[in-house]
Formats: structure tokens, sequence, C-alpha cells
């Protein structure tokens, strides 16, 4: 047997059956180590014979380790919460370049230019005995000479300017310079008249603070 799972009590070394042996404990092993008139070793559970010479070895029975405890479960993961941001992004202003009919340019915030009534004009006729005959004009069927042919007035027609979007760039130059433009004109301005131009000033300043980064 291994030596290091045995443990050993003080050894009686008794010629057989000189001594009495206290029984074996309840928990352990008793082994007899005999040895012969010749020197021969031999391990029993018996007791040796009296050719022998004996000792007793009281060994403690190996034990299994008690089991071990379960592992506990590990906590379930803690729940993380996402906070979800929506962030919603205003696209710039748009501004317009527009041109009259005479070539004058102003800016405007929408692509339907200034709406203005053109007339429109129409081809026509004197009254009868009125004017002269045209060249080349034919009598009437009933004898009555054609009458003249003129441009009258035939009513009016609603038409708009023409505009383009400018650049997001040139937008945010032209409101800088109606910004000191309205600077300029205040300092000059009537009492009356500076309070239309603090309320055009806080317009702009609004709008460059949104779409321009405020300068």
């Amino acid at each position: 047997m291994r030596a290091c799972l045995l443990l050993l009590v003080p050894l009686l070394l008794l010629p057989s059956p000189a001594w009495a042996v206290d029984p074996p404990p309840s928990d352990g092993v008793r082994i007899y180590r005999c040895v012969g008139a010749n020197g021969a070793v031999s391990l029993q559970d018996a007791p040796c014979t009296q050719a022998h010479r004996q000792q007793v070895l009281d060994m403690v029975r190996p034990k299994d380790p008690p089991p071990r405890p379960a592992s506990p479960a590990p906590p379930p993961a803690p729940v993380v919460e996402r906070e979800v941001r929506v962030v919603t992004v205003q696209p710039p202003q748009p501004m317009y370049e527009c041109v009259t009919a005479e070539g004058e340019r102003y800016t405007s915030d929408s692509a339907e230019g200034n709406p203005r009534w053109v007339p429109t004009w129409t081809y026509g006729y004197l009254p009868h005995g009125h004017g002269p005959r045209p060249p080349g004009g034919h009598p009437h069927p009933g004898g009555i000479p054609a009458r003249p042919g003129v441009i009258i007035p035939g009513g009016s027609v609603l038409v708009r300017d023409s505009c383009h979007a400018l650049p997001q760039q040139e937008v945010c130059a032209r409101l800088r310079d109606s910004r000191w433009d309205l600077v300029r004109r205040y300092n000059s301005a009537l009492q009356s008249e500076r309070q239309r131009l603090v309320r055009e000033q806080r317009g702009i300043e609004a709008r460059l603070n949104q779409d321009c980064g405020g300068w």
C-alpha cells in the first residue's frame, strides 16, 4: 500500500501471540506485518503465526472527499437600456435671386418672382369711315370701303420674374451684408423706423445662427 494514503499509529512489535492486541478502529484498517526467521516480510490482514514476529499497523481508511457544492449560477447580465436620440436636422432656408423684365435683380425667399400684370395687344379695326384706307385694301362687298387695321389693348396677363436658387455660401454672404447694412441704416434712421430695423436684424441673426454657424 502507498504510504501517502496511510496514517500510521505506533507500531507494535509483538511476538505472536504473547500480547493481546486491541481491535482495530471502526473507521480504520489493521495490517499485520509478519517477519519470518529468515527475515522474509509479508503483509496480511490476519495475525501472524507463532513462527513469525509480528507488527500491527492501524491505518485510517481512505475516504472520498466531500462533494463540492454546486457552483451558483452566474447572475443574469444586467439589462442595458440604450437611449435613442432622434436628431432632426433642418435644411438651410434657400434664397433666390430674381430678375425683372427691366434687368433689375433682387433676392427673395420664394422661387416665384414678384407677380405683375402685363397688358396684351391685339389687331383690330377703327370704326367705319375713320382713318385712311390701308394701301392695297379691297372694298367691302357692299361697296363700303374696308376699315384700316390697328393694334388695340386686348387685356392683361399675370407674369412673374424669373428666379434661381443661390448657393448656400452666397446666401450666407448676402445675409451678412444685409446685417451690416441694417446697422448702418439704424444709426441714421428715425426713432419710428428703428423698431422695424431691429426686427429685421433679429430675423437675419436667427437665420445666420441656424444656417451659417452664426457668422
